[in-house]
């Protein structure tokens, strides 16, 4: 008979390329991992996982397995939310977040979460980078601004805005943008070569602005927004306490940022599970 807990940690290997950081994820040794991996091998009497210097590679029998094994892990847990009484979570919640964004105003949610639900795990990773969520075996992830094209199943939970900003001595040494077209003759402090867009009444200009700057996290372009650096476009809850102090002014205000958003995504599939629902809801409560 195969263990689901052996399942289980078979395919945290599995998505986390090794026995360290899936026993990481998982909160136990690895002497406990390698010791569920050894007892499911030679249940199936196969080898899963070849081990190597840098963590473990699936065999081809393993690529296979782990499939089949993620989504009976996956039915198995909606089986046992649908059971549980109505009120009542439990198991595990990995959930991907933004580093700019999330320490100060997802934290306050999670901890609600977790204050509500006491036999609930919730587990947060909280980077700035693009995270894979189904490859490294999150639940969901919170995500701000405009989303790009995915098979991920996103609801959007609540509202960002956001302003394009320089310092006064930006300013005073370079002017201010007045145009998106101007918009191209300045440094621009950007995350990667993203694309901006503006409004323009009932139209929406999109520009590909340059700079030298750039930076993965959006207190970092703030920072260097308030040095002089150049022009950011960054969300209110960021550029606020800059606008306040007058170290950051609004420029091109003739061509307003379109309204963003707060979301939350997930892996593709029918159903989310319950504890999914639960933080949906909840973030909907909090920022809708």
């Amino acid at each position: 008979m195969l263990d689901l807990e052996d399942l289980q940690t078979f395919v945290e290997v599995a998505d986390a390329g090794g026995v360290s950081p899936a026993a990481r994820r998982l909160g136990v040794s690895k002497s406990i991992v390698s010791r569920r991996l050894f007892r499911l091998e030679s249940e199936l009497g196969i080898q899963l996982l070849a081990r190597t210097t840098r963590g473990a590679a699936l065999t081809e029998a393993g690529v296979t397995f782990r499939d089949h094994a993620a989504r009976v892990c996956a039915e198995l847990d909606i089986a046992r939310e649908t059971i549980l009484p109505a009120g009542d979570l439990r198991g595990r919640l990995r959930i991907a977040a933004p580093l700019s964004f999330g320490p100060t105003y997802l934290a306050p949610v999670l901890a609600e979460l977790a204050k509500r639900h006491p036999l609930l795990q919730v587990h947060t990773s909280y980077s700035d980078r693009f995270v894979d969520i189904v490859g490294e075996g999150f639940d969901a992830a919170v995500r701000v601004g405009y989303l790009a094209d995915s098979n991920l199943v996103a609801r959007r939970v609540g509202p960002i805005f956001g302003k394009l900003v320089a310092s006064p001595d930006y300013i005073k040494a370079n002017g201010a943008p007045d145009t998106p077209d101007e918009l191209l003759t300045h440094e621009a402090l950007m995350q990667g070569t993203e694309t901006w867009r503006f409004l323009d009444g009932d139209k929406t200009i999109a520009v590909h602005p340059q700079g030298r700057f750039k930076a993965d996290n959006g207190t970092a372009l703030a920072a260097a927004a308030v040095a002089g650096l150049g022009v950011a476009n960054l969300p209110d809850f960021l550029i606020d306490p800059h606008l306040a102090s007058g170290a950051l002014v609004p420029v091109m205000t003739r061509f307003p940022l379109p309204e963003a958003g707060i979301f939350i995504v997930r892996p593709p599939g029918a159903h989310p599970a319950r504890k999914v629902r639960v933080l949906t809801e909840l973030l909907i409560e909090h920022f809708g």
